[in-house]
């Protein structure tokens, strides 16, 4: 055995230095390093079973047996980042890969979205009064008012303090989470109350646009609506595709368990809810402090088809 260890130890320190580098930075290790480490781990895991079964020298099995865990430790498990790369990772491929995996869900809640907003539309269009019924309860912008009443209200806020529209931002946030987490968390009833709350979200939408068409004012609307609501509508039909990616692990599991299923929906769904958090507090600042300040329409289309191509 004496012999056996000579011949090999020049190998098993090498492999040593090897892994002490790595420990220090596996980054800074070149390729041919990397290559002659995951061989020399596979020699001595054989040259470990060797000795196991040919010597009761505990020390040199101990010692073996340390080394090829450490080397096996490096070559196989990923490498750890820090906080702020698993974040940046998140922020630029993270998100985008977690929303294409889901991606037909998402789709059909656009599409939810969008039908309840075109039938509210022409709805209001045909009776005016159908607004009544399909705006919330409290709603002052209702058929019936001046073009100069509507514009005033789209005009209104704009003066007010910082103070007042950090406040004003975080009660948007608060009900905009709210209105995506119910979306999102009443999946699990088979995804019908999400698909309700995705076509009654649609008419709201619809109805309101009806209202101020029917006035006259499209530009100006569209200007106000637009730089907060690409990427707040977007969070809510994204909430809505949760729910119902939650919904079909409910109503088809396939051929595991609902509970497997919905966990596997769970998973999948907490990566895009993560997503849809920073998506919601960006619009709440946006709907506070850029929709409420002296931009120009031009400037305010502009920054809505910004974020939406950076969405």
């Amino acid at each position: 055995m004496d012999d056996y260890v000579s011949r090999h130890m020049e190998e098993w320190q090498e492999l040593e230095l090897l892994v002490e580098w790595a420990r220090r930075s596996v980054r800074g290790m070149t390729p041919e390093q990397l290559s002659r480490m995951d061989v020399l781990y596979r020699r001595a895991t054989v040259q470990l079973a060797q000795v196991a079964t040919r010597t009761r020298d505990a020390g040199l099995v101990r010692y073996l047996n340390d080394l090829t865990a450490a080397a096996h430790s490096i070559i196989y498990l990923p490498v750890k980042k820090s906080s702020s790369v698993r974040i940046w990772s998140f922020v630029s491929v993270g998100f985008a890969r977690a929303v294409a995996r889901t991606l037909p869900y998402h789709v059909v809640a656009a599409t939810l979205l969008t039908l309840g907003a075109v039938l509210a539309y022409f709805a209001v269009r045909q009776d005016p009064a159908a607004a009544y019924a399909l705006l919330p309860a409290g709603e002052f912008r209702q058929p019936g008012m001046t073009s100069d009443q509507l514009s005033r209200i789209l005009g209104s806020g704009r003066d007010m303090g910082g103070g007042v529209k950090f406040i004003f931002a975080s009660f948007l946030f608060s009900h905009n989470l709210k209105v995506g987490l119910l979306s999102l968390a009443t999946g699990v009833l088979a995804a019908v109350p999400t698909v309700l709350l995705l076509v009654y979200n649609g008419m709201i939408l619809g109805a309101l646009t009806s209202v101020y068409h029917g006035s006259g004012i499209h530009a100006e609307y569209w200007a106000w609506i637009l730089p907060h609501g690409v990427t707040e509508l977007s969070a809510i039909v994204l909430c809505g595709g949760i729910g119902l990616l939650l919904g079909r692990a409910v109503v088809a599991p396939g051929l595991s368990t609902r509970e497997e299923s919905l966990r596997r929906a769970g998973r999948e769904a907490a990566s895009v809810c993560l997503g849809i958090g920073g998506m919601l507090v960006f619009a709440a600042i946006v709907e506070s402090y850029l929709r409420q300040s002296h931009l120009p329409t031009w400037a305010r289309f502009a920054f809505a088809f910004a974020t939406l191509a950076l969405w």
